[in-house]
């Protein structure tokens, strides 16, 4: 069975979103979840699936002996970024070549970068007046939102839309699209098996 380890910062619905589409089968589950924020919904979350959850602060992410460590413990398939909105270190991205995925609020790479996150995102896009939105998955590197592009799914916008509206849309694809995108990463990568 391929092993899933979620990083998450927030309320954690695309994180409890992903471990309910796997524990329907028997290819992949999350093993972890681990989170930045002592407070962070996602911990209560895990908790509720009976899946491991674990904090970490910025010294132990920033040291190789701290987050790296536990993460090779744990012997992930893949690590996903479900809300997760520190940059990985290069360090980090070394030690998992290719197992590092994030999802993103927008169609990359229009509205990516540093504090392109979240409300922020959606808040530009309206500002803008862009006729359609939607989600980019890819590798993460290390640049803010420009490792190379695994899936993109738009949606249209009206010009009623507002910051929440547009959020709405948006969450609706990630739901959709991100777990059997996860699933698809790891086929590829082991072969179909």
């Amino acid at each position: 069975m391929k092993r899933i380890v979620i990083l998450a910062s927030g309320s954690g619905s695309n994180a409890e979103n992903i471990a309910d589409y796997f524990q329907a089968g028997d290819y992949a589950k999350v093993v972890a979840i681990l989170t930045n924020k002592k407070t962070a919904k996602v911990l209560e979350r895990a908790d509720k699936l009976k899946i491991p959850g674990f904090y970490f602060n910025k010294s132990a992410f920033l040291d190789i002996k701290g987050t790296v460590e536990l993460l090779w413990a744990l012997q992930p398939d893949l690590i996903v970024l479900a809300g997760f909105l520190w940059k990985i270190p290069e360090f980090f991205i070394r030690s998992f070549p290719k197992k590092i995925i994030n999802i993103h609020p927008a169609l990359l790479p229009k509205y990516g970068g540093k504090g392109m996150y979240g409300d922020h995102v959606h808040k530009a896009v309206k500002e803008n007046g862009e006729s359609e939105t939607g989600i980019t998955i890819h590798f993460v590197n290390e640049n803010y939102d420009e490792g190379a592009i695994i899936h993109q799914s738009k949606t249209a916008l009206e010009p009623n839309d507002d910051i929440e509206s547009i959020a709405q849309k948006v969450h609706l694809l990630e739901y959709e699209h991100y777990p059997k995108v996860i699933e698809h990463v790891l086929k590829e990568q082991h072969g179909n098996q």
